[in-house]
């Protein structure tokens, strides 16, 4: 969920919760222990819900900065109107720093974290914590760091970290990450959420029933992801989703005619029927990729692809390109994949 998505709250402004019972306990375990490690990896498939829980334990570790103040806690959850939820959501909490894709001067939005915005946690974490207690640094998402400048920068940090510092990194794919930062931080995986919660958290997103038939629709083809659900809500959007669907249900056969209505489809300037195709994609790559019964030749050719199609969908973002041509690639690449033979 970005922040130029204006009809549903971002992360730091969302204090429901739903689903993740057993990874929010292990945070709340972990603080309570005193013995918390400092740098944890939040990962797991796009829209679950990831960036909610690192904002909602910052929040939560903020708003108690002395694990004794949490002892009777049973979860994270903070009252809307507490002066710290209040200060994290409109991003005024001194104690509170995220690193995430920043504007142009033109307005558009940055591919990357850039390395400049990574050098700002050392004087955010040299300095003395604003409220006494707890510095807190959440990357959103660690997939995002410029590679190696920024991401080299953030391990320097994460290798060095000063006393009461937390480091929260979100990542949609945490095995592509610098090894040496997966290597310093806990792992924490989250999975797609269950369909009673992925409605929950949509109901509760956009203020409609929990029941409501578009929701319902929505939920059924966005495998789990929240954000999925809310980009599909829209009907023309969903019909877009079942297209895609439906083709990569084909594989490897494809059909010349159906690409070229697709590619039709996506044509144009703007970002969002392109972000669905990729996201959709990805989504089919990603349930691939965690298919028990795949054998590792099979796992290391989809990663090959995914690698490819999430390059090619950059490129033609970022340079506006012809976006049939990116169609008719990426299912080239996913017919090879599926019919075995290298990417």
């Amino acid at each position: 969920m970005s922040d130029d998505d204006t009809s549903v709250p971002h992360p730091r402004e969302t204090l429901s919760f739903f689903g993740h019972a057993d990874a929010e306990r292990a945070l709340l375990d972990a603080y309570r222990s005193g013995r918390m490690h400092h740098a944890w990896l939040i990962g797991g498939p796009h829209g679950i819900g990831k960036a909610t829980l690192a904002y909602r334990f910052a929040r939560f570790i903020l708003a108690h900065p002395s694990p004794a103040l949490a002892k009777d806690a049973t979860s994270l959850n903070v009252e809307p109107d507490n002066t710290t939820a209040r200060r994290i959501a409109a991003r005024a909490h001194p104690d509170l720093l995220t690193l995430e894709r920043t504007e142009t001067d033109s307005g558009t939005l940055r591919t990357v974290i850039r390395v400049d915005d990574v050098r700002r946690t050392v004087g955010f974490f040299g300095s003395t914590a604003g409220e006494g207690g707890w510095r807190i640094c959440i990357v959103d998402t660690a997939d995002e760091l410029q590679v190696p400048q920024a991401a080299n920068a953030l391990l320097k940090i994460i290798e060095e970290p000063p006393p009461r510092s937390l480091f929260l990194l979100v990542s949609n794919a945490p095995g592509r990450l610098l090894p040496t930062i997966r290597s310093r931080c806990r792992r924490l995986d989250l999975r797609p959420l269950a369909p009673a919660d992925v409605a929950c958290a949509a109901a509760s997103a956009t203020g409609r029933a929990a029941d409501d038939p578009t929701i319902a629709a929505a939920g059924a083809a966005a495998g789990g992801s929240v954000a999925d659900v809310l980009q599909l809500i829209d009907g023309d959007t969903l019909e877009l989703v079942r297209r895609i669907n439906a083709m990569l249900s084909e594989l490897p056969r494809v059909d010349p005619q159906a690409l070229h209505a697709l590619g039709d489809a996506l044509a144009g300037t703007d970002p969002a029927p392109l972000a669905i195709f990729v996201h959709t994609v990805n989504a089919w790559l990603s349930q691939r990729l965690r298919t028990p019964s795949a054998d590792l030749p099979r796992l290391a050719r989809v990663a090959e692809v995914w690698e490819k199609i999430a390059a090619a969908a950059r490129d033609a973002e970022t340079y506006n390109l012809e976006r049939k041509p990116l169609v008719f690639s990426v299912f080239g690449l996913l017919a090879e994949a599926a019919r075995g033979s290298p990417p």
